[in-house]
This record gives structure tokens, sequence and C-alpha cells, in this order.
């Protein structure tokens, strides 16, 4: 059995997955162990997880779109988290001794002290923000990237420059998605995409599940927590799309209550909702477009209305029109009619049910957590047994 230490940044997109990997080789007998917040982590992670406490950094000024959201992910909270927590994981690796670190993309500190003690690494992708190399048109933004990393790689106290790009490890890069979704995208060798990591969550024994009619369909509007923020009259506008639905569809609606205070009475209005017990029951999500969410409704065959925000949720919306698994709208701009006529759209038509139906079937085939699990233990392997031919071969040399 080997020894695992997982590496995320305190998002819950971001554990999510890495989580289910985690389960997953807890139950194989691995030991396994986080580095973060203790706070942050324990309700996602369970009980029962090894945490090594590290500071947790809130995320910051999310509203930028465009280049300048790009510039403050980078320059307000990537490498301020990866400044906060450097010293934490690498107190973690010493105490933990892990024989593999699986590190979310974007927490460069755990890249760093990887590099630091020599220890095989991959790269976990909750997202498709810079999965491959969105920025390739943009040369002067990947080399601003670049600066960046090189910096931090060099506060690190590590010697000369980064050998890689470190959202890459040379080893393992383990993306939360699949090929029917992506299409045909240019991948390294050591890419696995295993489509998404699920896992069972903590029950939410308030939501009442007995308001769910089983003669009616039934529509998650789930925006995330950037759409709380700034709604920009999203939710109004949803409530009217739906509103003349009542006869046919049921809706759960995530925001605070407060915001929506004349919601008819097929919406219902919670702060949060048990997502993944909903959507065997589900028959539309309407969303942002975070990787998560479009992964869970077409792994359970459900298609989707996909109005991003920002991030890589323009990219996920674009792959889901692609595959004919959903409707993108404007989150900004979409009026009641359009959006009404979008879910109408991915209710009833029988192609665009059929496309996610595909998609989860693909999604089932590359295997999820266990697949992502055994690419794991596969790495630790291969570790174990280079360790064991340096030390047969420094005892030939000493006989």
């Amino acid at each position: 059995m080997s020894r695992f230490l997982f590496v995320s940044l305190p998002l819950t997109g971001h554990v999510n997955p890495m989580a289910a990997v985690a389960k997953t080789l807890t139950a194989q007998g691995h030991d396994v162990a986080w580095a973060g917040s203790e706070a942050y982590l324990r309700p996602l992670v369970g009980p029962d997880a090894a945490i090594q406490q590290i500071p947790l950094r809130p995320h910051r000024r999310q509203a930028d779109r465009g280049m300048a959201a790009a510039k403050t992910r980078w320059e307000e909270y990537i490498v301020p988290h990866c400044r906060v927590s450097l010293k934490g994981v690498d107190k973690a690796v010493r105490a933990f001794g892990p024989d593999v670190m699986a590190v979310d993309q974007h927490a460069v500190a755990g890249a760093l002290v990887a590099h630091r003690y020599g220890v095989p690494w991959a790269s976990m992708a909750p997202t498709t923000m810079e999965l491959t190399r969105p920025y390739r048109a943009l040369p002067k933004v990947e080399a601003w990237i670049q600066a960046l990393m090189a910096k931090m790689w060099s506060d690190a106290g590590l010697p000369g420059e980064p050998p890689h790009d470190l959202r890459f490890s040379p080893h393992l890069l383990i993306a939360f998605t699949g090929a029917a979704l992506t299409g045909p995208l240019s991948w390294p060798d050591n890419a696995a995409l295993v489509g998404p990591a699920l896992a069972e969550r903590p029950a939410d024994l308030d939501f009442p599940r007995d308001w769910l009619d089983p003669g009616r369909k039934h529509v998650l509007i789930s925006m995330g927590t950037l759409a709380a923020e700034n709604s920009h009259g999203f939710y109004e506008r949803a409530v009217e799309a739906v509103r003349p639905l009542g006869d046919r569809v049921q809706v759960i609606l995530t925001a605070p209550p407060e915001t929506i205070p004349d919601a008819p009475d097929h919406v219902l209005v919670r702060t949060r909702v048990p997502v993944l017990e909903l959507m065997p029951r589900l028959d539309a999500v309407v969303s942002h477009g975070g990787l998560n969410t479009v992964c869970e409704a077409l792994a359970h065959g459900v298609p989707l209305v996909v109005a991003p925000i920002k991030g890589d949720q323009p990219i996920n919306a674009a792959q889901v029109q692609a595959a004919g698994a959903g409707v993108r709208v404007s989150f900004a701009r979409v009026r009641p009619e359009a959006l009404r006529a979008a879910i109408v759209t991915v209710l009833e038509e029988l192609p665009v049910r059929a496309a996610a139906e595909a998609v989860r079937d693909s999604f089932a085939a590359a295997g999820g957590a266990a697949a992502a699990a055994e690419q794991l233990a596969r790495l630790a392997r291969d570790g174990q047994d280079a360790s064991r031919r340096e030390r047969e071969g420094s005892l030939e040399s000493l006989s």
C-alpha cells in the first residue's frame, strides 16, 4: 500500500472530485492525507480523513471577466495562495512522507514542494480553464504566466528555472472530463481523462424530498457562488422564465431565499441542495457552466442550459453545445422568454437528450474516481520500483 497527499485550492468545485479519488484510495487500503484548512476541508472530505493543517486564503475579487479575470486569478489568488501555503505544504510532506502527491493544477505550492523533495506528483485538473493551452494565441499572456511561476519557483528557494510548466506534472495529468465533451484537443502524452469523479456526500436531512411531484418534470437552476454575489438579475429572470410552466415542471433553485420573495409554488428556493442525490430525478439543469456541475449532470444523462459567467465556464458551455447536449445562453442578457425556450428545448427535444446520454455513456467508460485512483496507484508503484532499483544498484556497487 502507498501514501498519498492531496493538495487542493480551498474551492468546493476543486475539492469534490479530488475527494472522490481520495475516498477510493482509502477504501483500497492506501494511506491518504490532505494538506489544507481543517475548517474548510472537513465538511467536504468527511470526518475520518487525515488533514495536515495549512492556512486558508479565501478567493477574492471574482467579479472581473475576460483577461482581467485571468489577471486577478493569478495575481490576487493563485500567487498569494502559494505564498501563504508553501510552508504548510512543506511541513505536511515532511510529516506525512507521501509516495505520491495529488496536486490541484493551481495549488502551485504542491508542485514546488514535490520538486523540492523529489516526490512523484500528479496534476489534478478540476477545471478546463488551463487544461491545455487556452492562451496559445496570446504569447504575451503565456509569457506573463510563466514569469509568475518562475518567480514562485525562485521565491521557494529552488535552483535555476522551473524545468516545465508547473501546472502540468511531468509524471501524470488527471482531468475530470472526457473526450466526448472536450472534442479533439491536443493532450499531453501523460494525460488521463477519467470523466467526473463522484462520491457520496453528506446527506441534506432538511431537503423536502416529498415536495417533488413524480407527475412533473424537474429542473435544477444552480448558478454557483459568483451569481450569488452579483446575479445581474438572473434569478429574477429565471423565475419569470419558468413561471408559466408550473402545470408540467417543478424547479429547484439554489439562491438565498430572501432574493426570491415571490417564488411561485412550483419553484423551491434553497440556499443549497443535495445535487448528486437529486440528479437521477432531474430532467434538466440550468447552470453557470462550472465543470463539476456540467459533468455531474451529463454523468446522469441530464441535458443543460448553460449561462457562463467567467473562468472556464464559457469553454464548458461551448463544449456542451458542440456535443449537442445542451443550449448556451447569456448570463447577463438572456430574457425570460429566451431562457424559457432554452429550458423547453432541453426538456423536450429528443436529439438533445440523446446527446446527453451519449456523453453519460462515455463518462462511464472513462472510469471516474476508480480510474483516477488506479493512475495514482500506478504512479506510486513506478516510484517505489525505481527506488528499489536504485537501492539495489547502490548495493551492487558496494559489493
